[in-house]
């Protein structure tokens, strides 16, 4: 165990994962550390992380973050569910949202309930049942002190950046303008001790929090910690992202709409529309991804695309010695379902609740990365579960994922629910049951078999209970204002 106290903290990075952490640490133990940013101008961020899930107002309300302050710094809007087209069938279309699908006696979960009453002939569809759901498919939205309602946002990730820094400037943080040329370590231990910038200046450090992006400076180039390629599962390796005029509805979701090679974006925010086009460049080259993409463009352009090229996959260590390293330093899971935020958002609240004020041993280490392992494999399970489960058959794309082996730890939550629709989760996942549940039914994974809860009700009985369920939502969502109506109204309020 290192017995150096830890005070002096050394972020190399900006963007939303470097003031993320730098905001945290400043406003949360800020006068137990000395927190400095390193970052420049020269270097360019991805800046395309648009959308996010609800785990965001937890770590917004540890910072003590006024959300109608952050969406109008960010351009924010509200983002309850993600709207999927093409996946499992051409023509397709289904909601994964961020609700609660019904209600769930201790016996079993009400999805079980459900199967029993389709098998009867009786009840509505899945999202009849779920608050957000149907206000997503609405065009609905409505908060307030008292409202139980579930919802994440959309935002501009470089605005997300600027807010973030000011916030952290505010609270402490030490912000040096500069490009770093080398890389200072101890000779005995390896670890970190300073970072050399091109000026000359150098700046020390107990601890360093790598932020650099996919490259890695400190935790790969520096420190070789290795990476496992996740290309296999996850096959896309290319984007192409601009903004664009808003047209049509201003809904709160972000559309993730499949085509032949992969799948493009839609993510509205209050006067723009982020967009991009995701792909594997074995199947499509980027000139033919380019073409297709302005094809299925919809409202002019408002910047220029930037190609951004990326290898899903994951660190092997997210801490090596004294580095710990967050955003797409630590990994890339493909954008699907929006965990990038999260995930940074999940490692930072780590740090923060296991600091290591009297220095680094291999155990809290070691946890720490074990913890995070678990927590992102659950995430890349989740999202090659949308790929697995297509059925089409209309490109070598699509096939080569219907027919791709997959995770054991997937393979048996796919095969538990096709045999019982058994449905579960662990206390460090992001997605929940209700998650799973949705995707696996958009995808048309049917069970075979369900739990016998259902039968213990008579018709009269199960028919009077979902419909009691469905009508207070509908009409719940029918006293919604629209998504933009209560922006307007909600974000120009006092």
């Amino acid at each position: 165990m290192s017995t150096q106290t830890i005070r002096k903290v050394v972020i190399a990075g900006g963007g939303s994962a470097g003031w993320c952490a730098a905001t945290a640490l400043t406003r949360l133990l800020g006068p137990l550390l000395e927190v400095t940013l390193v970052e420049s101008k020269d270097i360019g961020i991805i800046g395309v992380g648009e959308a996010t899930v609800p785990t965001i107002r937890n770590f917004h309300h540890l910072l003590n973050i006024d959300e109608k302050e952050f969406m109008r710094a960010t351009n924010g809007s509200i983002k309850m569910a993600i709207r999927f087209e093409n996946w499992a069938r051409l023509g397709d279309s289904y909601i994964h949202s961020f609700g609660i699908v019904g209600k769930s006696p201790w016996m079993a979960n009400f999805h079980h309930m459900w199967h029993q009453a389709n098998a009867e002939g009786i009840g509505g569809e899945l999202g009849e049942y779920c608050l957000e759901h149907e206000a997503a498919r609405a065009g609905k939205f409505q908060t307030g002190p008292n409202a139980k309602i579930n919802y994440a946002y959309h935002l501009d990730t470089a605005l997300y950046g600027k807010y973030l820094r000011d916030l952290s400037e505010k609270a402490g943080v030490n912000r040096i303008e500069g490009t770093i040329k080398h890389v200072k370590q101890d000779a005995e231990t390896g670890n970190i001790t300073a970072l050399v910038l091109e000026t000359g200046e150098t700046v020390e450090g107990d601890l360093f929090i790598d932020c650099t992006g996919m490259r890695g400076l400190l935790i790969e180039q520096t420190l070789k910690t290795g990476y496992d390629d996740w290309d296999h599962w996850l096959a896309n390796d290319r984007a192409i992202a601009l903004q664009a005029e808003s047209t049509g509805p201003f809904m709160p979701y972000t559309e993730a709409i499949a085509h032949a090679d992969g799948w493009r974006w839609r993510i509205p925010l209050q006067n723009r529309v982020g967009t991009g086009l995701v792909y594997s460049s074995k199947t499509l080259s980027d000139d033919d991804a380019m073409t297709r993409f302005e094809g299925l463009l919809e409202g002019a352009k408002l910047t220029e695309p930037s190609f951004i090229k990326f290898r899903t996959g994951r660190r092997r260590k997210v801490w090596n010695k004294n580095v710990i390293a967050f955003g797409l330093s630590s990994g890339f899971i493909e954008p699907l379902e929006s965990t990038n935020i999260h995930l940074f958002h999940a490692g930072i609240t780590r740090l923060v609740q296991n600091f290591p004020f009297a220095g680094i041993s291999d155990a809290a280490r070691n946890h720490f990365n074990e913890v995070t392992r678990h927590e992102v494999e659950h995430v890349r399970d989740f999202v090659i579960m949308h790929y697995k489960l297509t059925e089409r058959d209309d490109s070598e794309y699509w096939r080569a994922r219907r027919d791709m082996p997959v995770p054991d730890t997937l393979a048996e939550r796919i095969a538990l629910y096709r045999e019982n629709a058994k449905l579960y989760q662990w206390n460090d996942e992001v997605f929940r049951i209700d998650s799973w549940l949705q995707v696996m039914h958009g995808q048309r994974l049917k069970p075979e078999r369900w739990h016998h809860l259902g039968r213990l009700m008579t018709i009269e009985q199960m028919t009077t209970a979902l419909n009691g369920l469905s009508s207070n939502i509908a009409s719940t969502v029918s006293k919604m204002p629209t998504h933009g109506d209560f922006l307007k109204s909600w974000l120009h309020a006092s």
